[in-house]
């Protein structure tokens, strides 16, 4: 049986947040939820990523939808989930998040090789709306370029 590839991407993440480092984290997962994912049924759009008093890192408001074959075994489309990283890794989010005012937002959603979920998330710190500005002038200014390369070259 061919998989189809599961790229579920937080597009919001990278105009709202300056990216200083990436991480790739596991993700605690019961049965139904990786089913529900497999299907490409998960938002990342509106999730961050926190601390609970232990030291562990876990993922806040991702949504999964329930699976449509789960029965009363199924789970809650928003609850939190656990991110796994080795203890150096949470050591230094931790100490970056705490120190300078960071944040840690996921930005991708996929499923490895071995058929394991995955979650590419990232240290970021907030834009400022002037930086957001400049940003989608950029955006529109190559989109204008690539317009009239296109229609001189046609």
């Amino acid at each position: 049986m061919v998989q189809k590839k599961i790229n579920i991407q937080n597009k919001k993440a990278r105009f709202e947040y300056e990216i200083l480092d990436k991480y790739v984290a596991g993700i605690q997962l019961t049965g139904t939820e990786i089913k529900s994912i497999r299907l490409s049924q998960a938002r990342i759009t509106e999730s961050f990523c926190e601390f609970n008093d232990r030291g562990e890192l876990f993922i806040v408001n991702m949504y999964i939808q329930e699976y449509m074959y789960g029965h009363h075994f199924n789970h809650r489309p928003k609850s939190e989930r656990r991110l796994l990283l080795n203890k150096r890794e949470l050591r230094s989010l931790k100490k970056d998040v705490e120190a300078k005012g960071n944040t840690i937002v996921p930005l991708k959603l996929f499923i490895n090789d071995r058929g394991f979920a995955k979650l590419e998330i990232a240290l970021a710190k907030g834009k400022q709306t002037h930086d957001k500005r400049n940003v989608i002038k950029d955006r529109d200014n190559k989109r204008d370029l690539a317009r009239i390369k296109k229609s001189f070259n046609a």
